[in-house]
C-alpha cells in the first residue's frame, strides 16, 4: 500500500515514559513497537502508522485519535484494567457509540463502535 496525498499517514504523540505507554498500547491494543534512541518509539499494527515522543513538557492534545472496535464494553473494560482512565463514557452519536480515554501519559483517544442492535 502506497501512501496518499492528503490522507493521514502518521500520528506522533508525546510520552512521559515510554516503557510505560508501550506496555500500555501492548496489553490494551496489541501494537508492536520500534525504538529510535531513548526518545522514541514508533508503532505499528495499529491501523496507521505513528511514534511517542518522550517529554517532560505537559501534554496538551490538539486533535483526536479516534480507534474503531466491535465491542466497545469489552474494550472499554481492557483499557481501564491496563490502566486507562475514563475522561467520557460511553455516549451514542449519530451512527455509532463511542467513549474517551486517558492514557499513562495523559493523552486522550476515544473508540467508537456501531450502534447497538435494537
Amino acid at each position: 500500500m502506497s501512501a496518499k496525498n492528503n490522507h493521514i499517514n502518521y500520528i506522533e504523540l508525546k510520552a512521559k515514559n515510554l516503557e510505560r505507554i508501550k506496555a500500555f498500547y501492548t496489553e490494551a491494543f496489541g501494537w508492536t513497537f520500534t525504538d529510535y534512541g531513548s526518545g522514541y518509539t514508533a508503532f505499528a499494527d495499529s491501523g496507521l502508522d505513528g511514534g511517542f515522543q518522550l517529554t517532560d513538557e505537559d501534554i496538551v492534545n490538539g486533535g483526536l485519535v479516534v480507534l474503531y472496535h466491535k465491542d466497545l464494553e469489552a474494550i472499554k473494560d481492557k483499557v481501564i484494567a491496563c490502566g486507562g482512565k475514563i475522561s467520557v463514557d460511553i455516549f451514542s452519536f449519530p451512527g455509532g457509540r463511542r467513549f474517551h480515554f486517558l492514557d499513562p501519559s495523559g493523552n486522550e483517544l476515544a473508540i467508537w463502535s456501531e450502534p447497538e442492535a435494537e
